[in-house]
């Protein structure tokens, strides 16, 4: 039997929901590196000019904010896992220990979804009869037990796209001349922040144009008040 276009939850255009989510937390993640990184470094910048400690700065901001990132990420989709694993483990039971209330909590969910009892109730038939806990899983928990995270590869890809953020302003700062570091790191990084809001807009779908201006004033703003903070501090012990 065919089943009903309604029961098919596969996204379109060629990528999963999962690669998508991918995506969008490494855009995220490289953003993150570039603006935290920036701010860092020009507020720096404002307070000296020794271009070793500028680099020192960069070095240690970087190697913070990935890690942190890393660990961020791994405890978050260890905490996801850990839910995932153990709704999996009650479903199991659950379809062990009373098969006809799942059978008719999976009618109703395709009830749920638009189709006629009668319709509901042979499509619950024939999918508990091929695989009862891959019809659960896909339309009561929406949870894919093949493709669950892992958050090792989670910790890693976080910190691999903050990192690639991060490089952008300390190359930037450290190999433009003296004169134009401040001026040079804040045309890097604007058009960095041009680049991650484009791909964040299409990630999303949102609006590419107020995604991309909310980035990059956002990134601006920091920079402008960690420089000024800066400034201030490299006056007033100059």
């Amino acid at each position: 039997m065919r089943l009903p276009s309604i029961l098919h939850t596969e996204p379109h255009g060629g990528a999963s929901s999962a690669q998508l989510n991918w995506l969008r937390a490494a855009v995220l993640g490289a953003d993150d590196g570039i603006v935290s990184l920036s701010a860092l470094l020009v507020g720096v910048a404002g307070a000296t000019d020794s271009l070793s400690h500028i680099l020192i700065t960069g070095v240690a901001g970087l190697l913070a904010g990935a890690l942190s990132m890393a660990v961020g990420e791994y405890v978050s989709v260890s905490s996801q896992r850990d839910t995932e694993l153990a709704l999996i483990a009650k479903e199991k039971n659950e379809l062990a220990t009373m098969p006809e209330e799942e059978l008719e909590e999976l009618t109703r969910l395709y009830q749920q979804k638009g189709l006629l009892r009668g319709t509901a109730e042979q499509v619950a038939k024939e999918l508990t009869a091929h695989d009862a806990f891959a019809a659960h899983a896909e339309a009561e928990l929406r949870i894919d037990p093949d493709e669950l995270t892992n958050p090792w590869q989670a910790a890693f890809a976080s910190a691999i796209s903050f990192t690639a953020g991060a490089i952008i302003p300390i190359l930037a700062i450290t190999l433009s001349p003296g004169l134009y570091r401040i001026e040079a790191t804040f045309v890097a990084v604007f058009i960095a922040l041009v680049i991650t809001g484009i791909l964040s807009a299409r990630t999303s779908g949102a609006s590419v144009a107020s995604v991309t201006l909310r980035v990059v004033l956002g990134g601006i703003f920091a920079m402008v008040v960690t420089f000024g903070i800066g400034r201030l501090f490299g006056i007033a012990t100059g």
